[in-house]
């Protein structure tokens, strides 16, 4: 028996802002984690071109691959992915050793960081004295070291409480006001409804791409 071809987009056409917050969802299946995979340059598209900041990446090498990777996105996953090793700074400083750093400016920036996201009062703690919301917050410290264009999120709250979950969102809405570019996958529509675009996906394709003016406010 040969292999059976599976076609997890088909046709997906799509044209994302700098600075906007987006929400991709969808059931099961219907091609989210390959989305987030193709925009994180995780995966190639087989047809077609992505194009990020003005740059066919879906020709580049694997190396180049990698360096948009490091310098260009930044990565929040369901479950964290810390190092139960390290402390919350030395999490947060994990991507600049690949990037040769000196020491006291990686520790510099992994403070700030911290602090960004409310962990100033937890530099020093290992992930296994955190709750999940303050783990998380490590991860979006981290996701961020690198001054991304674009921050990819992959459920950031499916594995919080409520409480702990609206505080993460919090930390993304303030991002949004920031500027930076948030892609996030969600089967929350209070979670979705947060974002300033909802992408919904079915069977491969764009199902519906809504725009919500958001106030002021």
């Amino acid at each position: 028996m040969g292999p059976v071809l599976v076609e997890a987009l088909r046709g997906v056409s799509l044209e994302i802002q700098s600075g906007e917050y987006i929400s991709i969802m969808g059931p099961s299946g219907c091609g989210k984690s390959t989305m987030l995979n193709l925009l994180g340059c995780l995966d190639r598209p087989t047809t077609g071109h992505y194009l990020l900041g003005g740059e066919d990446v879906s020709r580049m090498t694997d190396d180049d691959l990698s360096t948009v990777r490091g310098t260009r996105l930044g990565f929040i996953f369901q479950s964290y992915n810390l190092i139960p090793q390290l402390s919350v700074v030395e999490n947060i400083e994990v991507p600049l050793y690949y990037q040769d750093r000196p020491e006291e400016e990686a520790r510099e920036i992994a403070i700030r960081l911290a602090t960004l996201v409310g962990l100033e009062k937890r530099l020093w703690h290992k992930p296994f004295e955190l709750s999940g919301g303050q783990q998380q917050r490590v991860a979006i410290a981290r996701a961020l070291v690198n001054d991304p264009l674009v921050i990819l999120a992959d459920e950031p709250t499916g594995n919080l409480d409520s409480t702990s979950g609206a505080e993460i969102l919090k930390v993304f809405d303030d991002l949004h006001r920031q500027g930076k570019t948030v892609i996030l996958i969600t089967h929350d529509d209070d979670v979705a409804q947060r974002s300033s675009r909802t992408i919904r996906l079915r069977d491969g394709q764009v199902e519906s791409d809504v725009r919500v003016s958001k106030s002021s406010a």
